[in-house]
């Protein structure tokens, strides 16, 4: 078993070159904005504080009345229509499913109603001097400001908002429901419409508000919250990695990622999903915490390459995350869209291909992948029907069960009936549209909110690929791996991902120095065995930085030629990495 790691929880950037330029608390916030407002220098002030979704207005609000003063104060939202006009308009996208709805593609725009907007943007107008505060989704939309802030926030902490039951989408009425359907809103709708309306803003925001953590805000200006992103593009980085339990959850990230041992399990560490991940920045002594995703708008091309980017556009296509079966069960039985399916049924640009790189397996433990020979598709589909009633199924009469060890790599194209097996820890290597499984079978379990676990058989059953047979397994999907070069004291080896998955991925085996290189592209790269690595510049265009054992971590692609080298309690041992990057 792996030694207890150092693993770092909480991995920092720190923004050089800049000062003066955080402060942290309502009271500190206020200063600094009050002499913003006097640096302006006018009789009227308009100081627009646009927000994401999640963002407490019966804390921030009251806070920065109470700070600023100001003369009058509009609220965005006070120009949204009726709820039931929303629910009509946002019909077809949220569908009856508790799970899947259908992107949405109407601009911020759409969302307010044109007599109320033009009130308040009348109210604006109409006051005199002083200060006018407009707060809201949308405030720089409504008016001009002199100062503008936007109040950001990591899509985890929403989720754990919900789950809190403390937060209501924006514009709906639905404080303490189920926090799957509120996801679910979310994913489809509003941030979507709020990512394309906040790519518009960063370029020119005065501040960044940082409220994840409560009653402790952090401010940034928006000078150097673009310098953080110049600066970050520049060099390798981690993102802030979360964890969450399942009803599969195991025991091996308490110990080797040092979680709360007093939690039943944990399931899922997220440390690669720009989407939902954060970003923290240092300067000033203060740490703010920014959805990395903003950096994908900022510097797209930077971190992507303009391949991938002309490609997927502002978008990250490659996912880690870690699967935690170590004492736990099997994940569900499942399979994921075809390309076509995602872009037809839910208006997705591509699908989740995906793969499975075993971290560590204790004995005896599997995968099911791919269906047996001579599977018929109407018997399998009528088994899991009716699975669905007695909670009963026998996957291995349909199902491949295959042995797993550590660094097997299993991969996975869309279509493949699929799953963990218990006992093992996945380094799940995939593309990013990260919510899209079909679970066909699910062990007659129920989720951790107690109620059954959603299962997609109509879905599923419309994609499984029943081609990707036993034969199929052990020929494309299964035993992969092959060296394709080596030099002194390190192997690379090619393993995977398949044909019709755009990732390619590499192993390298080492104990000296070895030499990488961007391709042009962005690099994702976890430390699947060894204690510490250091990761270079050949000519010293950043500074070193250290990884542990199974921390991911991003090589933007402008980083071009980069080292990595066995360190501290790894030095002259073989480590090994696992890199991604999408094939050309």
């Amino acid at each position: 078993m792996q030694k207890t790691s150092l693993y770092d929880k909480t991995p920092r950037l720190c923004i050089e070159g800049v000062q003066h330029v955080a402060w942290r608390g309502y009271e500190d916030i206020a200063v600094e904005l009050t002499a913003a407002v006097r640096r302006h220098g006018r009789q009227k002030t308009i100081l627009a504080v646009d927000c994401y979704e999640g963002v407490r207005e019966r804390e921030v609000l009251p806070a920065l009345i109470n700070g600023l003063a100001p003369a009058a104060v509009v609220r965005t939202d006070d120009a949204l229509p009726d709820a039931e006009t929303i629910e009509r308009m946002l019909r077809l996208h949220l569908t009856d499913d508790r799970v899947f709805g259908i992107l949405c593609h109407y601009p911020i725009e759409s969302f307010f109603d044109p007599h109320k907007w033009r009130r308040l943007q009348e109210e604006v107008r109409e006051c005199p001097e002083g200060l006018v505060l407009v707060y809201g989704p949308g405030a720089a939309l409504l008016t001009h400001p002199d100062i503008l802030v936007y109040a950001d926030m990591a899509r985890w902490e929403i989720q754990q908002r919900f789950r809190g039951g403390e937060l209501a989408n924006w514009c709906a009425d639905n404080r303490g429901q189920d926090p799957q359907l509120q996801y679910k809103r979310s994913f489809f709708v509003n941030w979507r419409v709020l990512d394309r309306y906040k790519k518009t803003l960063l370029p020119g925001l005065d501040y960044l508000l940082d409220t994840n953590a409560r009653d402790d805000p952090r401010l940034l200006t928006g000078a150097a919250l673009r310098e953080g992103w110049r600066q970050a593009v520049r060099r390798p980085f981690r993102l802030v990695p979360y964890f969450d339990p399942g009803v599969w959850g195991g025991q091996w990230m308490k110990r080797v990622c040092g979680l709360d041992p007093d939690k039943p399990n944990y399931a899922w560490c997220f440390d690669c999903v720009p989407e939902e991940n954060s970003l923290l920045f240092e300067v000033d002594g203060v740490t703010v915490e920014t959805p990395a995703i903003d950096l994908v708008f900022a510097q797209p091309k930077a971190l992507l390459g303009e391949r991938v980017h002309a490609r997927f556009g502002a978008e990250f296509p490659i996912r880690f995350d870690l699967l935690d079966t170590m004492g736990g069960g099997n994940l569900s039985l499942q399979v994921h869209p075809l390309t076509e399916y995602i872009q037809d049924a839910f208006g997705m640009h591509y699908t989740q291909d995906e793969s499975y790189y075993i971290l560590d397996a204790e004995k005896n433990a599997s995968v099911y992948l791919g269906v047996k020979e001579k599977t018929r598709p109407a018997q399998l589909i009528s088994a899991l029907k009716q699975a669905q009633k007695t909670g009963r199924f026998d996957a291995e009469r349909f199902v491949n069960r295959l042995p797993a060890k550590k660094h097997d790599h299993f991969l996975i194209p869309g279509g493949t009936i699929h799953c963990s097996g218990a006992g093992t820890v996945v380094l799940e290597i995939s593309a990013t549209p990260y919510i899209f499984t079909f679970k066909l079978w699910d062990w007659g379990r129920l989720g951790m909110d107690g109620r059954p676990r959603p299962v997609h058989l109509g879905h599923g059953a419309k994609n499984i690929q029943f081609d990707r047979d036993t034969a199929f397994v052990r020929s494309q999907l299964a035993g992969q791996a092959g060296q394709v070069a080596s030099g002194d004291g390190w192997t690379e080896e090619a393993t995977g991902l398949h044909e019709r998955e755009f990732i390619e991925t590499r192993r390298h085996r080492f104990c000296r120095t070895v030499a990488h290189d961007t391709g042009g592209g962005v690099n994702v790269l976890n430390l699947v065995e060894g204690e510490e690595a250091v990761v270079e510049s050949p000519e010293s265009a950043f500074a070193p930085f250290t990884v542990h054992f199974a921390e991911t971590f991003i090589v933007p692609a402008q980083v071009g030629a980069y080292t990595v080298t066995p360190v501290g309690r790894s030095a002259g041992r073989e480590i090994v990495t696992i890199k991604a990057y999408v094939r050309t």
